[in-house]
């Protein structure tokens, strides 16, 4: 069914109800993606679990945890998860790697290709990218939302064909989540997301930073730029093998169509920008116009925001500086703040490589 697939575990899947990892949890999900990867399905699986594990080496656990506590958690809970991860898979055949990342890794050019050469050659080699947020050294103006935030992007980065997201519900309910009769929406196509954004509320587990919000989020970027997602219980024993053998599990979000994967980046740029380029009324118009893709030129800039560099992703604002999309500026910041409002001369972004939405 796919090719190659992007799994985000979460905090809830691998936790014991006291917050210590679930080994027996990993080892389910561990079974899982070796078996896919014996059918030659390509997995990138994003986990959380560093600080339960660090719990469970130091003993120390409480509703008084500090950012600090949090973040010694997880300096040492790495290690014991990673040791964990790399026996499970050995005992099935498989190698694993470590990959730590932050936000910064997304936003800086080089990184970001970096990044994305080693995931490919990981995968070329059979060994299967293990994937969390370095929190111990991401500072607060640049922590990730939360890791489906972290999968989505190495999802459109990668040009994954789905991004499989187990948390420990079904999926995206008809009704309150409080009502016992609300039942999951098994498949939602793309133009139908809108209607179900009344259905999601801003409930967090007690555990994860996240929420069924920010997968909703996540979840209508990458369907806007060719991707599937789905929501299920990854704490159902067969899960992955159901969703990649066509069984109706939990929530699937059709995806519109296929962009290129300069778009995808774009698209899921929010954050990531090193500035912005403002346009007037008119620019703003064609722009958002529906008819036509069209590239920004600098009659229609009218200033700037920011310190950025040719070959950087800038936001790209109206004038009463609400964002519009995204752009990867052919000039440095002082060569378009020069250019702005003449007439003639190249385009500052090119419509290949512009988001607008």
């Amino acid at each position: 069914m796919y090719r190659r697939i992007v799994v985000k575990v979460g905090t809830k899947v691998l936790s014991e109800k006291d917050g210590l990892l679930d080994a027996k949890s990993v080892g389910n999900i561990v079974g899982q993606v070796s078996a896919l990867c014996k059918k030659g399905t390509e997995v990138i699986l994003v986990t959380s679990g560093a600080v339960g594990s660090g719990r469970g080496v130091i003993g120390k656990r409480g509703s008084g945890e500090t950012v600090e506590d949090k973040q010694v958690f997880a300096a040492v809970g790495q290690v014991r998860l990673m040791e964990t991860y790399s026996r499970l898979f050995r005992d099935r055949g498989y190698a694993c790697a470590q990959v730590l990342v932050t936000k910064e890794d997304f936003r800086d050019r080089n990184h970001y290709q970096n990044m994305r050469r080693c995931f490919q050659n990981l995968l070329r080699d059979g060994i299967v990218p293990v994937v969390n947020e370095n929190d111990v050294i991401a500072i607060k103006e640049l922590v990730f939302t939360d890791n489906d935030e972290l999968a989505g992007l190495i999802a459109a980065q990668l040009r994954a064909d789905a991004l499989i997201i187990l948390t420990s519900v079904d999926g995206i309910l008809d009704g309150n989540p409080a009502d016992q009769a609300s039942k999951t929406i098994g498949r939602i196509e793309a133009d139908g997301l809108s209607e179900i954004r009344k259905h999601i509320t801003a409930d967090k587990t007690s555990v994860g930073r996240g929420g069924m919000l920010s997968k909703f989020a996540v979840a209508k970027r990458l369907v806007s730029s060719g991707i599937a997602v789905h929501i299920a219980n990854g704490r159902k024993r067969d899960v992955l093998r159901d969703i990649l053998g066509g069984k109706s599990v939990g929530t699937t979000i059709i995806p519109s169509g296929k962009t290129s994967g300069i778009k995808r980046r774009l698209a899921h740029s929010e954050g990531l920008a090193m500035g912005a380029i403002k346009v007037n009324d008119c620019a703003r118009n064609i722009l958002l116009s529906k008819d036509s893709a069209i590239s920004l030129l600098p009659i229609g800039i009218t200033g700037i925001d920011g310190d950025f560099h040719a070959g950087d992703v800038v936001e790209i604002r109206d004038r009463n500086d609400s964002r519009l999309g995204f752009g990867v500026t052919k000039f440095d910041a002082t060569q378009v703040k020069d250019l702005a409002g003449t007439k003639g001369g190249r385009a500052v972004i090119h419509r290949d490589y512009m988001f607008i939405g």
